[in-house]
């Protein structure tokens, strides 16, 4: 998807993300322990949430972990960051992760040093960083990193069970970086790096869901015109004849941790 077409998307998706994307509060509650335990998070820690979209996580985060310091809330969409309206431990960064990383450049990341943050966080937006960008975005991503920070990046596996329609498990089978790759980069961005997979088994009610397909909540979908999006929810429909779905919903973690420097 090009960067307007992911504009676009996530545009007309912010008035209701956080209904697509909360379906499951236990769902919820179980990623941000993951993310506080994987990060290693303390009320201390300068944290960062790069494609934090609406700030559904950023809020737990600052929830769980009561932080000294705002949570900042990286994204490229402002009319996602217009959900975080004035929350009290959050401050919105109209920027993407390649600004941010050093691959487009903003003269407004000001607020944004170098060797700053305990974490930084991205947590399912590193596939919309292209793959000609990718390497060097997650080295930036890591140079914002104290001497001992954390660079956590979460995402899907190229395989995922779903249930979807077809064709779009193909394209995202066909779009999605693979895990093993993602951290090859943050190796080679100097990080002592390791992978990790979670699972977590969702049920939702069949009828909620194909109001998510209908609603594009993943932007893979958005790459689906009306009819085959409606083709597809009678795809599923038919596929699935019980009233509730059930299927994991399993994660890589790819954490780099940065070696302490010397003094």
């Amino acid at each position: 998807m090009s960067t307007s077409d992911n504009a676009a998307h996530y545009a007309q998706l912010a008035a209701t993300y956080d209904q697509h994307w909360s379906h499951s509060d236990a769902f919820v509650t179980w990623m941000t322990a993951g993310i506080v335990d994987a990060l290693a998070l303390r009320p201390h820690h300068q944290i960062i949430d790069v494609g934090c979209g609406t700030g559904l996580y950023s809020r737990r985060i600052a929830d769980a972990v009561r932080p000294e310091k705002p949570v900042l809330c990286a994204d490229p969409s402002a009319a996602m960051l217009g959900h975080l309206r004035a929350t009290v431990g959050l401050r919105p960064v109209l920027a993407s992760a390649e600004q941010l990383g050093g691959a487009r450049p903003n003269s407004t990341l000001a607020d944004v040093p170098l060797g700053s943050f305990d974490a930084v966080l991205v947590k399912e937006a590193i596939h919309h960083v292209a793959p000609s960008v990718r390497g060097s975005t997650i080295a930036g991503l890591g140079n914002l990193l104290t001497g001992s920070g954390r660079l956590l990046i979460i995402m899907l596996p190229t395989h995922i069970h779903y249930p979807l329609f077809g064709a779009a498990l193909l394209r995202f089978e066909e779009l999605q970086p693979d895990p093993v790759e993602i951290a090859e980069h943050v190796r080679r961005a100097g990080l002592s790096t390791s992978i990790e997979y979670h699972e977590f088994a969702l049920t939702i009610p069949k009828d909620r869901y194909l109001a998510m397909v209908r609603g594009r909540y993943m932007s893979l979908l958005s790459t689906f015109d009306e009819n085959a999006i409606e083709a597809g929810v009678r795809e599923i429909d038919a596929r699935h004849p019980e009233p509730m779905l059930s299927f994991p919903d399993r994660f890589a973690f790819v954490l780099g941790t940065r070696r302490t420097r010397a003094s």
